[in-house]
This record gives C-alpha cells, structure tokens and sequence, in this order.
C-alpha cells in the first residue's frame, strides 16, 4: 500500500481503517499566505463598498420618485382647488340670479293658481249653461 500511496500527496493519503468508526480524522486547518488574505479583503471591501454604493443608490432615486410623485400630486390639487372655487362662485352667482328670478317665479304661481280657479269657475259655468238649456228646451216643448 506504501508502494500504491507514493504518487498521491500526503493529504489525500486514505488513512488505514480502524476498528473503531466514532473516530473521525480531521486535517489541520492551513491559513492561507498573507498576500492571499490582503487581496481577499481588498476584493470584499471593494465589492462590499460596489453593493452599498447600488442599495443608496436605489433609495436615493426611490426618494427623487417620491419628491416627484410629491410635486405632481400638489400640483393636482392646486388645479383641484381652483376647480372647487369657480364651482363655489358659480354656484353663488346662480343663487343670486335665483332670488332675483322669485318674485316674478312667484308672480307665475300665483297666476296659475287663478288660472286654475278660472278654469274652475268655467266648468262650472258651463255646466250651469248646460242646465239652463235643458230647462229652456223643456219649457219651450210644453
């Protein structure tokens, strides 16, 4: 087996087998080379620092989308508060017109309701004519 394990490097070696299978092998941790561990922590900050730079980014651009959205809505309701004060003075002018127009609206009622007892007193002419009639043609046979 020594013959077998020369070409493979002393790490990957099998270990030979025990007996007892609660026993693990464990290889020893090696830390990698200074120069190694300085350019890792280059390569994260300058990632770490490229996320960052993206997410205030993002937030910033979502803030300038609200100001925006801000800015329109006011505007929208400055116009809708300058639609609501010509509908308020053009509801008052109509008011006015109104109470300008009841006196003659309330001489038109009063004319109807003596159109309306005229017309009553007509029928009720008419009918009486009516008898008149009848009577006269009755004592005109006898």
């Amino acid at each position: 087996m020594a013959a077998a394990a020369e070409g493979v490097p002393e790490t990957h070696r099998e270990e030979p087998v025990r007996d007892d299978a609660a026993v693990e092998t464990a290889e020893e941790a090696k830390e990698p080379a200074e120069a190694d561990i300085a350019e890792l922590c280059r390569d994260m900050f300058s990632k770490m620092a490229t996320y960052l730079t993206g997410e205030l980014t993002a937030t910033s651009e979502d803030y300038k989308l609200l100001e925006n959205m801000n800015k329109l809505t006011s505007l929208k309701y400055l116009e809708m508060k300058d639609i609501a004060i010509n509908i308020s003075r053009n509801l008052k002018d109509l008011n006015q017109k109104y109470a300008g127009l009841q006196p003659y609206l309330d001489q038109i009622n009063v004319i109807e309701e003596q159109v309306a007892a005229l017309e009553q007193a007509a029928y009720k002419l008419d009918a009486y004519s009516k008898k008149l009639e009848a009577k006269y043609k009755k004592l005109e046979k006898r």
